[in-house]
C-alpha cells in the first residue's frame, strides 16, 4: 500500500521565529533546526524531534510538500530529508518532479486558468487602482499565476475586503486574508487538483494532509485523513469538516504532533 502524505509547510511543518508560540520557560524549550535562510539570516525552523520524526516520514510513505510559495521561495528551504520526489508550489500552479519543474502540468494548468477565470493582469490591476496605500505595503504577482497583498491589517476595511471578493468571485477568482497578505487566487488553482495528479502518477492508496490557512482547505478536504493545527486561520475560523482531525497544538510543537499522527496513520491506519 502506497500512503501519500501531502501538507503545507509554513505554519504547519516549519516555522518563523514570529510563529514559533513557544509557552514555555527558555530552558525547557525544544532544541531547534534552521531549515531556511532568506538575506543570509535564519528564518524558519522546526524542532529537532519534528526533525527526526520527518525522516521517518519519508522513509515510509511518499511525502509531498505541498505550499503556496513559489518555485524559488520553496527552494531555499532544506528539509531534512533527500530531495522529495514530487513537491506542490504556488499553490498546485507547479509541480516539480525530483526538483525539477514539470512543464506539461504546469501547461495544462494554465490552460485551464485561461478558459475558466478573468486573466491575472485584469485582477491585478484592479489590486492595484483599487488599495490605498494607507494600508498597502507592497504588492507582488507569483509565478504569473496569482497575485497578494501585503498590508497593515489594523487599518485594512473590512468593506474593501467584502467588495474586492465579490468583484472577484464574479471572475473566477478568491480572495482571502491571511495574516499579513490578502491574496488573489484564480478558483481552479487548488493544491488538492495537483495532490489528485501526483497521488495518480505514485498510485497512492491513502492521502493525508495538513495545513493551517485558508488556501489549505481544499487540500484538507480531499484528502482521506486530515488534521490541521489549533492556530492558523482555518482555527480561527473554527473550520472543521468530515475526516478532519483538529489538534489543540499550537506553534512549532504542533509540527510534531502533525508528524506523529501522519506515521500513525500510515503504520496502522488509526491516527486519532
Amino acid at each position: 500500500m502506497t500512503t501519500l502524505v501531502a501538507s503545507d509547510l509554513d505554519r504547519t511543518l516549519i516555522y518563523s521565529a514570529a510563529a514559533l508560540g513557544l509557552t514555555v520557560p527558555d530552558a525547557e524549550a525544544p532544541r531547534l533546526l534552521c531549515v531556511e535562510v532568506y538575506e543570509s539570516r535564519p528564518l524558519s525552523y522546526l524542532t529537532e524531534t519534528a526533525a527526526g520524526l520527518l525522516g521517518e516520514l519519508a522513509r515510509e510513505t511518499f511525502f509531498v510538500p505541498t505550499t503556496t510559495r513559489t518555485r524559488e521561495q520553496y527552494r531555499r528551504i532544506r528539509l531534512p530529508v533527500p530531495t522529495p520526489g514530487y513537491a506542490i508550489c504556488a499553490n498546485g500552479g507547479h509541480l516539480l518532479v525530483d526538483g525539477v519543474a514539470d512543464e506539461e502540468w504546469n501547461r495544462s494548468v494554465r490552460s485551464r486558468l485561461d478558459a475558466e477565470c478573468a486573466p491575472l493582469a485584469e485582477v491585478s490591476a484592479h489590486l492595484r487602482a483599487t488599495a490605498d496605500p494607507a494600508w498597502l505595503l507592497k504588492e507582488r504577482v507569483a509565478e504569473d499565476l496569482f497575485a497578494y497583498l501585503v498590508v497593515d491589517r489594523a487599518e485594512l476595511p473590512a468593506s474593501w475586503l467584502k467588495s474586492t471578493t465579490a468583484w472577484a468571485g464574479e471572475r473566477g477568482w478568491t480572495v482571502s486574508l491571511q495574516g499579513r497578505k490578502v491574496y488573489a487566487v484564480p478558483r481552479p488553482l487548488t493544491k488538492s487538483a495537483a495532490m489528485r495528479e501526483v497521488a495518480r502518477r505514485a498510485g497512492a492508496d491513502t492521502t493525508l494532509a495538513a495545513g493551517d490557512s485558508l488556501l489549505d482547505a481544499d487540500l484538507l478536504l480531499a484528502a482521506d485523513q486530515a488534521w490541521r493545527p489549533g492556530h492558523g486561520e482555518l482555527a480561527e475560523g473554527g473550520w472543521t469538516a468530515p475526516g478532519l482531525t483538529v489538534l489543540p497544538e499550537r506553534g512549532v510543537v504542533a509540527g510534531e504532533e502533525l508528524l506523529r499522527r501522519f506515521l500513525a496513520a500510515a503504520r496502522d491506519g488509526s491516527g486519532s
